[in-house]
Protein backbone atom coordinates (compact mmCIF):
# COMPACT_ATOMS: atom_id res chain seq x y z
CA UNK A 1 0.00 0.00 0.00
CA UNK A 2 1.85 3.14 -1.20
CA UNK A 3 -0.05 5.50 1.12
CA UNK A 4 0.79 3.49 4.22
CA UNK A 5 4.42 3.01 3.15
CA UNK A 6 4.95 6.73 2.58
CA UNK A 7 3.19 7.56 5.86
CA UNK A 8 5.44 5.17 7.82
CA UNK A 9 8.49 6.52 6.03
CA UNK A 10 7.52 10.08 7.05
CA UNK A 11 7.06 9.04 10.68
CA UNK A 12 10.52 7.43 10.72
CA UNK A 13 12.11 10.48 9.08
CA UNK A 14 10.56 12.87 11.61
CA UNK A 15 11.54 10.76 14.63
CA UNK A 16 15.16 10.53 13.42
CA UNK A 17 15.50 14.27 12.67
CA UNK A 18 15.79 16.17 15.95
CA UNK A 19 15.00 19.55 14.36
CA UNK A 20 11.79 18.20 12.80
CA UNK A 21 10.88 16.44 16.02
CA UNK A 22 11.27 19.67 17.97
CA UNK A 23 9.33 21.71 15.41
CA UNK A 24 6.43 19.30 14.92
CA UNK A 25 5.94 17.68 18.32
CA UNK A 26 7.14 20.19 20.90
CA UNK A 27 6.97 23.69 19.38
CA UNK A 28 3.17 23.82 18.77
CA UNK A 29 2.30 23.05 22.38
CA UNK A 30 5.17 25.10 23.82
CA UNK A 31 4.31 28.19 21.75
CA UNK A 32 0.58 27.87 22.38
CA UNK A 33 0.96 27.83 26.15
CA UNK A 34 3.86 30.31 26.27
CA UNK A 35 2.35 33.00 24.05
CA UNK A 36 -1.09 32.33 25.49
CA UNK A 37 0.20 32.95 29.02
CA UNK A 38 1.54 36.38 27.96
CA UNK A 39 -1.95 37.59 27.08
CA UNK A 40 -3.87 35.46 29.58
CA UNK A 41 -5.01 38.51 31.61
CA UNK A 42 -6.34 40.03 28.36
CA UNK A 43 -7.13 43.46 29.85
CA UNK A 44 -4.80 46.17 31.02
CA UNK A 45 -5.42 47.50 34.53
CA UNK A 46 -4.17 50.32 36.75
CA UNK A 47 -1.97 52.22 34.33
CA UNK A 48 -0.03 54.86 36.37
CA UNK A 49 -1.25 58.44 35.83
CA UNK A 50 0.30 61.54 37.42
CA UNK A 51 -2.20 64.23 38.47
CA UNK A 52 -1.41 67.90 39.03
CA UNK A 53 -4.36 69.56 40.82
CA UNK A 54 -3.93 73.34 40.90
CA UNK A 55 -7.61 73.91 41.71
CA UNK A 56 -7.77 72.00 45.04
CA UNK A 57 -11.55 72.12 44.95
CA UNK A 58 -14.24 69.62 45.81
CA UNK A 59 -14.98 69.09 42.10
CA UNK A 60 -11.32 68.49 41.16
CA UNK A 61 -10.97 65.96 43.97
CA UNK A 62 -14.11 64.18 42.81
CA UNK A 63 -12.79 64.04 39.27
CA UNK A 64 -9.47 62.50 40.25
CA UNK A 65 -11.14 60.07 42.67
CA UNK A 66 -13.50 58.88 39.93
CA UNK A 67 -10.60 58.43 37.52
CA UNK A 68 -8.75 56.43 40.17
CA UNK A 69 -11.79 54.18 40.67
CA UNK A 70 -11.80 53.14 37.02
CA UNK A 71 -10.19 49.87 36.03
CA UNK A 72 -7.63 51.54 33.79
CA UNK A 73 -5.99 54.28 35.87
CA UNK A 74 -3.88 54.36 39.02
CA UNK A 75 -3.69 57.99 40.19
CA UNK A 76 -0.59 59.43 41.82
CA UNK A 77 -0.52 63.10 42.85
CA UNK A 78 2.49 65.26 42.04
CA UNK A 79 3.20 68.85 42.96
CA UNK A 80 3.95 70.43 39.59
CA UNK A 81 3.53 69.95 35.87
CA UNK A 82 7.30 69.69 35.47
CA UNK A 83 7.41 66.79 37.90
CA UNK A 84 4.58 65.08 36.01
CA UNK A 85 6.46 65.42 32.72
CA UNK A 86 9.57 63.97 34.33
CA UNK A 87 7.55 60.97 35.53
CA UNK A 88 6.48 60.29 31.95
CA UNK A 89 10.05 60.57 30.69
CA UNK A 90 11.28 58.18 33.39
CA UNK A 91 8.46 55.74 32.64
CA UNK A 92 7.02 55.80 36.16
CA UNK A 93 3.79 57.21 34.68
CA UNK A 94 2.25 56.70 31.28
CA UNK A 95 0.68 60.15 31.25
CA UNK A 96 -0.39 63.15 33.31
CA UNK A 97 -3.56 65.10 33.98
CA UNK A 98 -3.34 68.83 34.71
CA UNK A 99 -6.35 70.51 36.36
CA UNK A 100 -6.17 74.27 36.06
CA UNK A 101 -6.84 76.66 38.91
CA UNK A 102 -10.43 77.94 39.01
CA UNK A 103 -11.90 74.87 37.28
CA UNK A 104 -14.80 74.48 39.72
CA UNK A 105 -15.64 78.20 39.67
CA UNK A 106 -15.70 78.30 35.87
CA UNK A 107 -17.87 75.22 35.55
CA UNK A 108 -20.41 76.40 38.14
CA UNK A 109 -20.67 79.72 36.31
CA UNK A 110 -21.13 77.79 33.02
CA UNK A 111 -17.81 78.93 31.61
CA UNK A 112 -15.51 76.61 29.70
CA UNK A 113 -12.83 74.97 31.83
CA UNK A 114 -9.85 72.93 30.69
CA UNK A 115 -8.14 69.75 31.81
CA UNK A 116 -4.88 69.03 30.02
CA UNK A 117 -4.08 65.38 29.34
CA UNK A 118 -0.57 64.38 28.25
CA UNK A 119 -0.09 60.73 27.29
CA UNK A 120 2.87 58.58 26.33
CA UNK A 121 1.72 57.66 22.82
CA UNK A 122 4.98 55.75 22.25
CA UNK A 123 3.07 52.88 23.89
CA UNK A 124 -0.26 52.47 22.17
CA UNK A 125 -2.36 50.49 24.65
CA UNK A 126 -1.65 52.52 27.84
CA UNK A 127 -2.30 55.85 26.11
CA UNK A 128 -5.52 54.60 24.51
CA UNK A 129 -6.81 53.08 27.75
CA UNK A 130 -6.03 56.17 29.83
CA UNK A 131 -7.63 58.50 27.30
CA UNK A 132 -10.81 56.42 27.28
CA UNK A 133 -11.06 56.41 31.09
CA UNK A 134 -10.39 60.15 31.46
CA UNK A 135 -12.79 61.05 28.65
CA UNK A 136 -15.56 58.97 30.19
CA UNK A 137 -15.14 60.57 33.61
CA UNK A 138 -14.91 64.06 32.12
CA UNK A 139 -18.12 63.62 30.10
CA UNK A 140 -19.93 62.19 33.12
CA UNK A 141 -18.84 65.09 35.33
CA UNK A 142 -19.83 67.64 32.68
CA UNK A 143 -23.26 66.06 32.32
CA UNK A 144 -23.72 66.14 36.08
CA UNK A 145 -22.98 69.86 36.22
CA UNK A 146 -25.38 70.59 33.38
CA UNK A 147 -28.05 68.51 35.10
CA UNK A 148 -27.62 70.42 38.35
CA UNK A 149 -27.81 73.76 36.54
CA UNK A 150 -31.01 72.73 34.73
CA UNK A 151 -32.60 71.71 38.03
CA UNK A 152 -31.67 75.08 39.53
CA UNK A 153 -33.57 76.70 36.66
CA UNK A 154 -36.77 75.04 37.89
CA UNK A 155 -36.88 71.97 35.61
CA UNK A 156 -37.97 68.64 37.07
CA UNK A 157 -35.62 65.64 36.94
CA UNK A 158 -36.95 64.20 33.67
CA UNK A 159 -36.86 67.51 31.84
CA UNK A 160 -33.46 68.37 33.29
CA UNK A 161 -32.08 64.99 32.13
CA UNK A 162 -33.51 65.52 28.66
CA UNK A 163 -31.97 69.00 28.55
CA UNK A 164 -28.63 67.63 29.70
CA UNK A 165 -28.51 64.66 27.31
CA UNK A 166 -30.87 65.23 24.38
CA UNK A 167 -29.20 62.30 22.57
CA UNK A 168 -28.41 59.25 24.70
CA UNK A 169 -25.57 57.11 23.36
CA UNK A 170 -26.19 53.40 23.90
CA UNK A 171 -22.78 51.84 23.23
CA UNK A 172 -22.81 48.04 23.00
CA UNK A 173 -19.80 46.11 21.65
CA UNK A 174 -21.29 43.22 19.69
CA UNK A 175 -18.25 40.96 20.08
CA UNK A 176 -15.34 41.06 22.54
CA UNK A 177 -17.59 42.97 24.93
CA UNK A 178 -14.77 44.23 27.11
CA UNK A 179 -12.76 45.35 24.07
CA UNK A 180 -9.73 43.54 25.51
CA UNK A 181 -6.56 43.16 23.49
CA UNK A 182 -6.00 39.56 24.57
CA UNK A 183 -9.43 38.36 23.48
CA UNK A 184 -8.82 39.93 20.07
CA UNK A 185 -5.26 38.67 19.54
CA UNK A 186 -5.18 35.19 21.09
CA UNK A 187 -7.49 33.33 18.66
CA UNK A 188 -5.48 34.59 15.68
CA UNK A 189 -2.20 33.89 17.46
CA UNK A 190 -3.15 30.25 18.04
CA UNK A 191 -4.02 29.91 14.35
CA UNK A 192 -0.65 31.44 13.42
CA UNK A 193 1.19 28.95 15.65
CA UNK A 194 -0.65 26.10 13.94
CA UNK A 195 0.23 27.42 10.49
CA UNK A 196 3.90 28.24 11.06
CA UNK A 197 4.82 25.06 12.87
CA UNK A 198 3.20 23.06 10.06
CA UNK A 199 5.01 25.03 7.35
CA UNK A 200 8.31 24.94 9.23
CA UNK A 201 8.17 21.19 9.74
CA UNK A 202 6.80 20.22 6.34
CA UNK A 203 9.01 22.53 4.26
CA UNK A 204 12.01 21.54 6.37
CA UNK A 205 11.25 17.86 5.76
CA UNK A 206 10.80 18.40 2.01
CA UNK A 207 14.09 20.31 1.75
CA UNK A 208 15.78 17.54 3.76
CA UNK A 209 14.54 15.04 1.14
CA UNK A 210 16.28 17.06 -1.55
CA UNK A 211 19.43 17.66 0.49
CA UNK A 212 19.84 13.96 1.40
CA UNK A 213 18.83 12.69 -2.08
CA UNK A 214 15.75 11.03 -0.66
CA UNK A 215 13.33 12.21 -3.35
CA UNK A 216 13.94 9.14 -5.53
CA UNK A 217 12.98 6.77 -2.70
CA UNK A 218 9.93 8.88 -1.88
CA UNK A 219 8.70 8.83 -5.49
CA UNK A 220 9.41 5.14 -5.93
CA UNK A 221 7.29 4.30 -2.89
CA UNK A 222 4.38 6.09 -4.56
CA UNK A 223 4.74 3.92 -7.69
CA UNK A 224 5.69 7.11 -9.49
CA UNK A 225 2.27 8.65 -8.79
CA UNK A 226 2.69 12.35 -7.84
CA UNK A 227 -0.72 12.51 -6.13
CA UNK A 228 0.12 9.49 -3.97
CA UNK A 229 3.52 11.00 -3.16
CA UNK A 230 1.90 14.29 -2.12
CA UNK A 231 -0.92 13.00 0.04
CA UNK A 232 0.96 9.98 1.37
CA UNK A 233 3.43 12.41 2.94
CA UNK A 234 0.70 14.93 3.72
CA UNK A 235 -1.47 12.42 5.57
CA UNK A 236 0.93 12.43 8.51
CA UNK A 237 0.60 16.23 8.81
CA UNK A 238 -3.16 16.17 8.37
CA UNK A 239 -3.55 13.75 11.28
CA UNK A 240 -1.00 15.52 13.50
CA UNK A 241 -2.21 19.08 13.00
CA UNK A 242 -5.89 18.21 13.03
CA UNK A 243 -5.16 16.82 16.51
CA UNK A 244 -3.37 20.06 17.47
CA UNK A 245 -6.28 22.13 16.17
CA UNK A 246 -8.74 20.08 18.24
CA UNK A 247 -6.49 20.47 21.29
CA UNK A 248 -6.16 24.25 20.88
CA UNK A 249 -9.89 24.81 20.43
CA UNK A 250 -10.87 22.66 23.40
CA UNK A 251 -8.00 22.99 25.88
CA UNK A 252 -6.27 26.31 25.18
CA UNK A 253 -9.55 28.13 24.57
CA UNK A 254 -10.84 26.93 27.95
CA UNK A 255 -7.63 27.72 29.81
CA UNK A 256 -7.45 31.22 28.29
CA UNK A 257 -11.23 31.78 28.70
CA UNK A 258 -11.78 32.47 25.01
CA UNK A 259 -15.27 32.29 23.59
CA UNK A 260 -16.23 30.13 20.62
CA UNK A 261 -19.46 31.63 19.34
CA UNK A 262 -20.01 29.71 16.11
CA UNK A 263 -20.49 26.12 15.01
CA UNK A 264 -17.79 23.68 16.03
CA UNK A 265 -18.47 21.49 12.98
CA UNK A 266 -18.10 24.39 10.57
CA UNK A 267 -14.90 25.48 12.28
CA UNK A 268 -13.55 21.91 12.04
CA UNK A 269 -14.29 21.89 8.31
CA UNK A 270 -12.53 25.24 7.81
CA UNK A 271 -9.55 24.06 9.89
CA UNK A 272 -9.24 20.88 7.82
CA UNK A 273 -9.45 22.84 4.57
CA UNK A 274 -6.77 25.21 5.87
CA UNK A 275 -4.42 22.35 6.77
CA UNK A 276 -5.00 20.72 3.38
CA UNK A 277 -4.09 23.97 1.60
CA UNK A 278 -0.91 24.42 3.65
CA UNK A 279 0.45 20.93 2.90
CA UNK A 280 1.10 21.35 -0.85
CA UNK A 281 2.27 24.92 -0.21
CA UNK A 282 4.79 23.69 2.36
CA UNK A 283 6.11 20.95 0.06
CA UNK A 284 6.50 23.39 -2.84
CA UNK A 285 8.45 25.78 -0.60
CA UNK A 286 10.64 22.98 0.78
CA UNK A 287 11.49 21.57 -2.64
CA UNK A 288 12.72 25.01 -3.70
CA UNK A 289 15.66 24.69 -1.27
CA UNK A 290 18.67 22.39 -1.37
CA UNK A 291 19.50 23.12 2.28
CA UNK A 292 17.22 22.19 5.17
CA UNK A 293 18.85 24.80 7.42
CA UNK A 294 18.33 27.62 4.91
CA UNK A 295 14.71 26.61 4.35
CA UNK A 296 14.02 26.57 8.10
CA UNK A 297 15.65 29.97 8.56
CA UNK A 298 13.60 31.52 5.75
CA UNK A 299 10.34 30.07 7.05
CA UNK A 300 11.11 31.19 10.60
CA UNK A 301 11.73 34.70 9.28
CA UNK A 302 8.41 34.64 7.43
CA UNK A 303 6.27 34.18 10.55
CA UNK A 304 5.49 37.81 11.36
CA UNK A 305 5.39 39.03 7.73
CA UNK A 306 2.83 36.33 6.94
CA UNK A 307 0.72 37.31 9.94
CA UNK A 308 0.93 41.07 9.42
CA UNK A 309 -0.17 41.02 5.76
CA UNK A 310 -3.24 38.84 6.30
CA UNK A 311 -5.48 41.70 7.41
CA UNK A 312 -5.91 40.43 10.98
CA UNK A 313 -4.02 43.22 12.76
CA UNK A 314 -4.29 45.89 10.05
CA UNK A 315 -7.04 46.35 7.42
CA UNK A 316 -6.11 44.51 4.25
CA UNK A 317 -7.37 47.29 2.00
CA UNK A 318 -4.96 49.75 3.68
CA UNK A 319 -1.87 47.74 2.70
CA UNK A 320 0.18 48.71 -0.36
CA UNK A 321 -1.16 47.09 -3.54
CA UNK A 322 1.84 44.75 -3.90
CA UNK A 323 1.35 43.42 -0.36
CA UNK A 324 -2.36 42.96 -0.99
CA UNK A 325 -1.59 40.72 -3.98
CA UNK A 326 0.98 38.81 -1.93
CA UNK A 327 -1.55 38.41 0.86
CA UNK A 328 -4.06 36.90 -1.57
CA UNK A 329 -1.59 34.07 -2.23
CA UNK A 330 -1.52 33.03 1.44
CA UNK A 331 -4.17 30.55 2.66
CA UNK A 332 -3.96 32.36 6.00
CA UNK A 333 -5.77 35.40 4.60
CA UNK A 334 -9.13 33.77 3.74
CA UNK A 335 -8.80 31.31 6.60
CA UNK A 336 -8.55 34.06 9.23
CA UNK A 337 -11.62 35.77 7.75
CA UNK A 338 -13.62 32.55 8.16
CA UNK A 339 -12.00 31.65 11.48
CA UNK A 340 -12.55 35.07 13.05
CA UNK A 341 -16.14 35.13 11.86
CA UNK A 342 -16.95 31.71 13.34
CA UNK A 343 -14.98 32.00 16.58
CA UNK A 344 -15.52 35.63 17.56
CA UNK A 345 -18.68 36.69 15.74
CA UNK A 346 -20.78 33.53 15.56
CA UNK A 347 -20.94 33.71 11.75
CA UNK A 348 -21.32 30.69 9.50
CA UNK A 349 -19.48 29.54 6.41
CA UNK A 350 -22.40 30.69 4.26
CA UNK A 351 -21.97 34.24 5.59
CA UNK A 352 -18.53 34.54 3.98
CA UNK A 353 -18.67 32.60 0.71
CA UNK A 354 -15.93 34.73 -0.89
CA UNK A 355 -13.39 33.70 1.74
CA UNK A 356 -14.44 30.04 1.44
CA UNK A 357 -14.05 30.10 -2.35
CA UNK A 358 -10.69 31.89 -1.98
CA UNK A 359 -9.37 29.21 0.40
CA UNK A 360 -10.58 26.39 -1.87
CA UNK A 361 -8.98 28.09 -4.88
CA UNK A 362 -5.63 28.34 -3.06
CA UNK A 363 -5.85 24.67 -2.10
CA UNK A 364 -6.34 23.75 -5.75
CA UNK A 365 -3.65 26.22 -6.88
CA UNK A 366 -0.91 24.88 -4.58
CA UNK A 367 -1.96 21.27 -5.19
CA UNK A 368 -1.57 21.73 -8.96
CA UNK A 369 1.85 23.39 -8.53
CA UNK A 370 3.00 20.66 -6.14
CA UNK A 371 1.82 17.85 -8.46
CA UNK A 372 3.58 19.53 -11.39
CA UNK A 373 6.78 19.81 -9.36
CA UNK A 374 6.61 16.16 -8.26
CA UNK A 375 5.90 15.11 -11.85
CA UNK A 376 9.06 16.88 -13.00
CA UNK A 377 11.04 15.20 -10.24
CA UNK A 378 9.57 11.83 -11.30
CA UNK A 379 10.64 12.41 -14.91
CA UNK A 380 14.11 13.48 -13.80
CA UNK A 381 14.37 10.39 -11.61
CA UNK A 382 13.26 8.11 -14.48
CA UNK A 383 15.89 9.60 -16.75
CA UNK A 384 18.53 9.13 -14.07
CA UNK A 385 17.56 5.46 -13.64
CA UNK A 386 17.55 4.86 -17.42
CA UNK A 387 20.95 6.54 -17.76
CA UNK A 388 22.35 4.45 -14.90
CA UNK A 389 21.04 1.20 -16.44
CA UNK A 390 22.38 2.15 -19.87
Amino acid sequence: MPFANILLREVKMVTKDHSLLLTLLIAPLLYAFFYGSIYSNKEEEKVPLSVVDDDHSKLSRQLTEQIGRTQMAEVRYVASLQEAEEDVKRGTSQGFLYIEKGLERKILSLQQANMVVGLNAARFLPSSDLLGAITQVGLTAGAGVRLKYAQMQGLNNDMAMQETQPVMLDYRPLFNEKSSYGSFLLPGLLALILQQTLLLGLSGGASAERQKNGIAAWIQLSNYNPSTALWGKGLFYVLLFATYAFFFLNVNFNILHLEMRGSGWQLSLVMLLFILSLIPMGIVIGLAFRSQLLCTQVMAFSTYPFFLVTGYTWPLEKLPAALQWFSMLLPTTPFLQLYQGIVQQGAGIADRPGALFHLCALWAFYTIICLWRLTRLTVINDKAVTFHQG
